[in-house]
């Protein structure tokens, strides 16, 4: 099998182990995960291949997100903090994985986005609203936070962007689409990254917020390809969840104005 293309089979065991978790497979789905991450580190030594050594360490990290999300749960009660109990412990092996495949990483905002504020936050928002109203017409989520006072929604938005906003992109943008990208092209990249995103959200225990979060997953990396602000998506991935989790559930769908 040419070596680019050894690349789909743990993506395919991915996607196979997320949706045995959305028919209700748990376990199956968790000993799959494991198996993912013993297996891929071999099939590193095996190929003697970097590019796909940094591809199998990106995918490394989605097996270990989903361990760590679906883990949390049992130790400490579903409230808006344990996302950071969920998402911080990732820190450290993105670190180790962003090290060992030399990344610049680079948080800062572009020239051209501070000549351009306006137009960029615009973008930021309504790409978020749109989103989270998508995805709110699907599982209807609850809110995370008792109201929309200022501090609640600063609380929200702390642990929306700074924990599962940049988490999330840095795994699946920063990381794994470019990895992809550099072995596959932009597009089979594109592709592949925004079906595991998508995948990945199995857990709500619908085909349709997968699908859902698949097409966000297209335009957020999209955006990625277009601008390459690490900076832009964190936000518009933040805002999705702060509009989604605290701004629609209190005010309704359409904010209120239909």
């Amino acid at each position: 099998m040419n070596d680019a293309r050894i690349i789909l089979v743990p993506v395919f065991f991915i996607m196979l182990a997320e949706l045995l978790l959305l028919v209700g497979q748990h376990y199956l789905s968790i000993w799959m995960h494991v198996g993912i991450i013993l297996c891929l580190p071999l099939a590193s030594v095996y190929f003697h291949n970097r590019e796909l050594t940094m591809v199998f360490q990106a995918l490394m990290l989605l097996s270990l997100l989903r361990l760590v999300n679906i883990s949390m749960p049992v130790f400490f009660e579903t409230t808006l903090y344990i996302f950071i109990f969920i998402y911080a412990p990732l820190i450290i092996p993105i670190y180790i994985v962003l090290n060992a495949q030399d990344f610049q990483f680079s948080f800062r905002i572009s020239d051209e986005m501070k000549k351009d504020r306006v137009k960029y936050s615009f973008i930021a928002v309504i790409v978020a609203l749109a989103i989270a109203q998508g995805e709110y017409a699907i599982i209807k989520a609850g809110y995370l936070i008792p109201d929309l006072s200022f501090m609640s929604l600063l609380q929200l938005s702390i642990v929306m962007i700074i924990f599962v906003g940049l988490i999330e992109e840095i795994i699946f943008r920063y990381i794994l689409q470019t990895r992809l990208q550099q072995t596959l092209g932009i597009w089979p990249a594109l592709l592949i990254a925004s079906a595991l995103f998508g995948v990945m959200h199995s857990g709500y225990g619908t085909i349709y917020e997968v699908l859902m979060t698949t097409i966000a997953g297209l335009v957020i990396g999209y955006i990625y390809i277009r601008t390459r602000s690490l900076y832009l998506i964190t936000m518009i991935h933040g805002l999705t969840n702060v509009f989604l989790f605290g701004i629609i559930p209190h005010i309704g769908p359409g904010l209120g104005f239909f």
